[in-house]
């Protein structure tokens, strides 16, 4: 399930204007320039920034994401029609063979279900080349985050053409071991209209994120910190096994 603000077509079409830095993206289209990839997979692809960007460049882009508001303004965007649009999540793609998987902002930490991250990275891995890679980021738990969200110092107001002043702020509900679950309230000047959006984060230790990664077949190249927000949140690095039939693959042929 897509959380409201990824899923309500209200806040999809806002999405944009309220988070116009998008610098950590920076960093994955280096990589993609850095792995020579020209197949991509963008897992939880959103509004589509990220797979647009590469789609401008020539590469070929899947980008799949639950939330039906979030493609249809992806896909209503200047080169939309470049990228092939997936409603869904990991779990269950199409046959696919891509250079680079991607899981950007918080794409990775909002799947809190660990069956559901172990089924992700299986379908990631499913869909990569042998020698392919799978690249996301999480936030570090020790430097505690969610301490800093509270609507003191989340409160903004947003001007966004054809919509009018948008009060935005975020409030933890509750923080229960590396589960942190917040809200997000949106106000409309235009119409007095108040929408709210729930969120679960897990936050992951590195070694938790580096064992569950080789346990489905990867070889963990590397742990980057994010060049965005260096000493925040790092980036993984995973690669399928040249191998094309490796262990991995051989358990599930025989039904493990």
């Amino acid at each position: 399930m897509a959380d409201e603000c990824f899923g309500h077509p209200r806040l999809a079409a806002i999405y944009d204007a309220l988070e116009p830095d998008r610098a950590d993206l920076e960093a994955y289209v280096r990589m993609t320039e850095e792995f020579g990839a020209r197949r991509v997979l963008d897992i939880g692809c959103g509004t589509g920034i990220l797979a647009l960007l590469l789609a401008g460049r020539g590469v070929e882009v899947v980008g799949v994401d639950p939330a039906r508001a979030s493609l249809d303004v992806a896909a209503a965007k200047p080169g939309g029609e470049r990228v092939r649009w997936i409603h869904g999540d990991a779990t269950a793609l199409p046959p696919l063979r891509v250079d680079l998987a991607t899981m950007t902002a918080n794409a990775a930490q909002q799947i809190t279900d660990p069956e559901a991250w172990r089924q992700t990275l299986r379908g990631a891995y499913g869909a990569l080349r042998p020698g392919g890679r799978l690249v996301f980021e999480t936030r570090d738990p020790a430097r505690r985050a969610w301490e800093e969200w509270d609507r003191e110092t989340s409160y903004a107001v947003t001007e966004i053409p054809g919509v009018g002043p948008v009060e935005t702020w975020v409030d933890v509900i509750e923080v229960t071991g590396p589960l942190v679950t917040f809200r997000w309230t949106y106000v409309f000047a235009a119409d007095g209209r108040v929408l709210t959006s729930e969120s679960t984060l897990r936050f992951r230790e590195r070694r938790e994120v580096e064992t569950e990664l080789v346990a489905q077949g990867y070889v963990v190249e590397g742990v980057r910190d994010a060049p965005d927000r260096p000493g925040k949140e790092v980036v993984f690095v995973a690669r399928r096994p040249e191998q094309a039939f490796d262990a991995v693959e051989s358990g599930r042929e025989s039904g493990v």
